[in-house]
């Protein structure tokens, strides 16, 4: 099997002619897809909205799809998202891959949003049920724990329909994947916890009676790319340790560094597990280095 690739710049470009070249330059160097990730408010402010620029991301290039990794569905309303989820799959018929997480690194950043940080899980199963259901073309009439709909209707329903895939790693997440998703994405997993949790997706899918689904499973991939592993580690933990405001140590044995040729090899044994996909979080001297780097570990993952 044969992973896809993907690069999710930590910044997306903000100039509109800079972020063209910047998805021209990955589409020509053969990256498979370009993913973006979301936040409210993290860590006290920081943040990008994913369902905007992943609008973006696919109207400032005609071909590449985009991924969103991941959009935390807890904070937002289930029949407004599937309104952005239509009107983008509209735009671009059959390049969004939708990831859902529920956001644990950050608890404030939920509970500004007027979400009890302890009821993420419950929020976002039923929200993510509600939501597979709209997407479908169905009218939903629903009343639970946080949602109450009468006759709920989106339309039009996507074409082809939107892959979604769950992140997370806890016990939840992975019943909420073989449960609501086409896919599970793993972070900072082992290559054998990878293995075992793809394997129990597709057991769990199956006695609910899921057993046709397409899966997609993926992994998503803070990596440092330079020259040496020295210089690549440079790069790698202090950008890691300023974004989580966490010692490096703690990501370090699930986030490869080196040369192209030595994060390949790194990722060769997830493709062997049943990885289907990658989002590599290159940090390299510059975004033309990262996309070149990327577009290598891509290239010798084929070989």
């Amino acid at each position: 099997m044969t992973a896809r690739v993907g690069i999710l710049p930590r910044t997306l470009a903000r100039d509109p002619g800079e972020l063209r070249r910047f998805l021209a330059l990955a589409a020509d160097a053969g990256v498979d897809h370009v993913a973006v990730g979301d936040h409210v408010s993290f860590w006290v402010g920081a943040g990008r909205d994913g369902l905007i620029d992943a609008t973006a991301v696919a109207m400032a290039h005609p071909t590449l799809p985009v991924h969103l990794a991941v959009y935390q569905l807890a904070m937002r309303h289930p029949v407004l998202v599937a309104r952005q989820l239509s009107t983008i799959s509209e735009l671009a018929p059959g390049r969004l891959v939708f990831g859902v997480g529920i956001g644990g690194e950050d608890r404030h950043e939920v509970a500004i949003c007027g979400v009890d940080p302890a009821t993420r899980g419950r929020r976002t199963n039923e929200s993510l049920a509600i939501l597979r259901r709209l997407l479908a073309g169905e009218r939903v009439t629903h009343h639970g724990e946080h949602f109450d709909l009468d006759d709920a209707a989106v339309l039009p329903a996507p074409d082809p329909p939107i892959p979604i895939v769950v992140g997370g790693r806890s016990e939840a997440a992975v019943r909420r994947a073989a449960r609501l998703g086409d896919g599970w994405l793993g972070i900072w997993v082992s290559v054998g916890r990878f293995a075992k949790v793809a394997a129990t997706v597709e057991e769990v899918a199956g006695q609910a009676g899921r057993g046709a689904v397409a899966w997609r499973h993926g992994m998503q991939v803070w990596c440092g790319l330079g020259g040496s592993r020295e210089q690549a580690r440079a790069l790698l933990a202090p950008t890691m340790q300023a974004f989580y405001h966490t010692p490096f140590e703690r990501f370090e044995r699930y986030s490869p560094y080196g040369t192209p040729e030595d994060v390949a090899e790194f990722l060769a044994a997830y493709v062997q597990a049943g990885c289907h996909s990658f989002n590599l979080i290159p940090c390299a001297t510059d975004t033309d280095a990262a996309v070149e780097a990327v577009a290598r570990v891509k290239a010798l993952l084929g070989d």
